[in-house]
């Protein structure tokens, strides 16, 4: 089975193909940053428009690379959330229309569950069970995955995700948009000199929390120089504070679990230090770690065919309702057939 993948939650157009025995086929990914950046970030009823201009192109393109025709899909998978409503919609409706056209099913992915199985599309993919770090713009989760549809929460964030505080303290130093990839760039340039917190992790349990550490970068930009030395080494330092605050709280997940695997993933998983930090801690747990390459740490849709195919082979069948559901938590979903 040929499956098409569409994403479009937020600010990329991303389409691809998955099949069921071959692996992934092909896949496009249409970017908005350059559009947004002019605003400082994401243009909720902008990012819709353009997914509706760039969304049919981009599977037609797709379909001709990979040298195949509507008629060669079996199937058809979508973002139904969470994410910006409008932006959901775009996807959910032009998926929905070409797989009744077709004569086709069609199944609505959660955004996360893409994410999690992100590393199943590499060569060496993790069994189950494992636990997961999914660590987005939107999202800091810890999860008990024993298998597609069967996930335990063991931990979240009580306020910002790990994203939204790169992306508030990247613009507190003046960064722009996307902030999270221009602060590590700064941190690299940059020494730990301050001891920024590591929230949570003299308490129990294996929750997050990271606004404290934006309200403590903001005092120390405030009463710094503001030199170009200065920020750099605020970066690093904030950095540092993530990564750590991470490992902390994953060694102390895979000590109460008793697993041997951890899934890193998610658009934040890209980051450089973040990954050497969780490695590091986890040879240190004899424990095996998981990322997905790179340019499946941010959304695209190879995670959306992977995730669809993999629910579509069991069987899953759903009726021609368009789903979008901006907020959808993770925990609510199932795999049966």
């Amino acid at each position: 089975m040929y499956v098409l993948g569409i994403e479009t939650s937020c600010d990329e157009t991303a389409v691809a193909i998955f099949h069921s025995s071959k692996g992934l086929v092909h896949h496009l990914l249409y970017s908005q940053i350059d559009m947004h950046s002019e605003y400082g970030g994401v243009v909720p009823e902008l990012a819709s428009r353009d997914h509706i201009r760039k969304l049919i192109p981009l599977v037609k393109q797709l379909l001709q690379e990979s040298g195949l025709t509507n008629a060669d899909l079996g199937g058809i998978a979508y973002t139904a959330g969470p994410g910006l409503m409008g932006a959901l919609l775009v996807g959910a409706a032009t998926a929905r229309s070409m797989a009744y056209a077709l004569q086709i099913p069609a199944v609505a992915v959660h955004h996360m569950e893409g994410h999690l199985l992100a590393p199943m599309l590499e060569d060496k993919p993790p069994s189950f069970p494992f636990l997961a770090l999914l660590i987005s713009g939107g999202h800091t989760l810890l999860v008990h995955v024993n298998g597609i549809g069967q996930y335990e929460l063991l931990g979240e964030s009580l306020d910002d995700a790990v994203g939204e505080a790169f992306d508030k303290t990247a613009k507190l130093l003046g960064l722009g948009y996307p902030g999270g990839p221009k602060l590590s760039v700064l941190a690299e340039l940059g020494t730990e000199k301050i001891r920024f917190p590591r929230p949570m992790t003299d308490r129990p349990g294996l929750d997050f929390s990271f606004s404290g550490l934006k309200t403590f970068a903001m005092n120390t930009i405030n009463a710094s120089p503001k030199t170009e030395q200065d920020k750099a080494d605020i970066a690093a330092s904030f950095q540092a504070a993530i990564a750590d605050t991470l490992s902390i709280k994953c060694r102390r997940a895979l000590r109460q679990t008793g697993l041997g695997r951890l899934v890193v993933a998610g658009g934040v998983s890209a980051n450089a230090q973040i990954r050497a930090a969780l490695s590091l801690m986890a040879t240190g747990e004899n424990a095996e770690i998981y990322f997905p390459r790179a340019q499946f740490c941010t959304d695209n849709g190879a995670m959306i065919a992977y995730a669809g195919c993999q629910r579509l082979m069991a069987g899953q069948v759903e009726g021609l309702a368009i789903t979008a559901r901006p907020r959808w938590p993770m925990m609510e979903l199932s795999f049966t057939c």
